[in-house]
């Protein structure tokens, strides 16, 4: 089954029922180290969780790491452009959940990035960035502790599909000629709009499966939070892209008024049920007034329109949602991308879950992880129905490989994300506070000591996953 592999002869497979991980008390999990850094913070997360499993267990519950490779180790191991071997997607896929440290995007041969790779070959549809601050750790902003958000950004759609032609190339060429003389004409919206001759071209497919099943998960994962935290605000720039990104977000409401009618509420509905209870005798005209500013000034057509709107939900969900039931809701809401990069730094305690498409999410995690000390910090999950991949998010570093500097952090978090999808929650709770304790205590690696005032000595990689395991308690 394995051609220079060998699965780990203790433990047993982790299997999956309606999306959901069925996670034995041993489980197989296959690791890839990293290429650069990786050998330095893989061992210093394998240590931290392997130690906060067993004080949560007692020995009851163990992990049985399972190492396989990808990026330039494969390369040294399976030979050249073997970046990403059949050995490991073996594996992946027969042990269903793994997490990997860095790799690196071949440079002149083989695949396009092995994490896009990874992604796509295993359907892993949601990329999963939570961003949230420990204290003590330095950040550029005054108030860092005030964001508290997770990115789920839809990971397999979106121009990261990666159909494009070079400009110049023959088939560029023909689908600009095809478009220009034919399919642009041919719509009237368009006008008289034309692509340069001398363009490069791609594709930006967005799907209404696609953009479900990411917004389905976020709600699940909403339902999980905090009364207080749990909203789900859609991000698009469908004000400009509006049959991609602006229906990505048509999709995300359908399916949250519909799938999760009793458990959600739009903001828009919320206005409307809102405007019922302060004035139970406000009219339906009033009430639309009330949710759209610039009511008056619309034509009668819109008027109508807005107002048939207002009836529909008090018809619909008034017994339901009315009366404040709504506020016991899972609020889903949208905000357009530019705004919502402004608005993580100028009102961050507005939001909890912000579901996207690919691109977006590209930007927004990393931005929202510089406001939480950086992309050290920062961790990250791509899940889909029957396979999970955890991953450190920053890259390889090679200039530090090897000098037991470089910070874990990212990759013990991701750690975190896996015990806690694999429902070994106090083990995973014991991370988090070991990390938040060693860093309250300025027990920091050099990218967070530099920052420090006054500058502390840093720790090591290991001496800073050593750290941790002390402040478990």
């Amino acid at each position: 089954m394995y051609e220079k592999i060998t699965p780990p002869t203790a433990g047993a497979k982790i299997t999956f029922k309606n999306g959901e991980p069925v996670v034995p008390d041993n489980p197989i999990i296959p690791f890839i180290r990293g290429d650069g850094t990786g050998i330095d913070i893989w061992p210093a997360a394998q240590k931290v969780m392997d130690a906060a499993v067993a004080k949560a267990y007692n020995g009851k519950r163990q992990i049985s790491w399972f190492k396989v490779y990808a990026g330039d180790e494969a390369c040294d191991l399976y030979g050249t452009y073997q970046y990403l071997p059949q050995d490991t997607l073996t594996a992946i896929q027969e042990y269903g959940v793994a997490i990997k440290g860095p790799l690196t995007t071949p440079v002149g041969g083989g695949i396009r990035s092995l994490n896009v790779a990874l992604r796509q070959i295993f359907d892993l549809y949601a990329c999963v960035r939570p961003c949230r601050y420990y204290a003590g750790t330095p950040s550029p902003h005054k108030n860092p502790e005030k964001l508290d958000v997770i990115v789920y950004r839809e990971n397999t759609e979106d121009i990261y599909l990666g159909i494009e032609w070079k400009q110049g190339s023959e088939i560029g060429d023909r689908l600009i000629s095809i478009l220009n003389k034919e399919l642009i004409p041919a719509t009237p919206e368009h006008g008289k709009k034309q692509i340069p001759l001398d363009a490069g071209i791609g594709i930006k497919p967005i799907s209404k499966s696609g953009s479900q099943r990411l917004v389905r998960r976020a709600i699940k994962h909403a339902l999980q939070l905090p009364k207080d935290k749990q909203q789900v605000t859609l991000v698009h720039k469908g004000n400009i892209m509006k049959y991609t990104e602006g229906a990505f977000r048509d999709w995300g409401y359908e399916l949250a008024t519909t799938e999760f009618r009793q458990e959600t509420v739009t903001e828009r509905e919320s206005w409307i049920l809102s405007n019922k209870e302060k004035n139970p005798n406000l009219s339906l005209e009033d009430n639309a007034r009330q949710i759209d500013p610039g009511f008056d000034a619309l034509t009668q057509e819109k008027k109508a329109q807005i107002v048939k709107e207002v009836e529909t939900v008090l018809n619909a969900i008034w017994s339901t949602h009315g009366n404040g039931q709504w506020k016991d809701k899972v609020m889903v809401n949208d905000r357009i991308a530019d705004s919502i990069f402004q608005q993580i730094q100028t009102r961050p305690d507005e939001y909890s879950i912000l579901a996207t498409m690919n691109l977006n999410g590209d930007y927004l995690s990393d931005a929202a992880a510089a406001i939480v000390g950086g992309l050290g910090m920062g961790p990250g999950a791509n899940i889909g129905d029957a396979c999970a991949v955890f991953e450190a998010t920053h890259g390889t570093a090679p200039k530090h490989a090897g000098l037991d500097r470089i910070n874990p952090g990212s990759v013990i978090l991701s750690g975190v994300m896996m015990l806690e999808y694999l429902g070994w929650q106090e083990a995973a709770d014991l991370i988090k506070k070991g990390l938040g304790d060693a860093i309250a205590n300025r027990q920091v690696t050099y990218d967070l000591a530099r920052l420090l005032e006054p500058p502390v000595e840093p720790l090591k990689c290991s001496e800073f996953a050593d750290a941790i395991i002390k402040h478990f308690g």
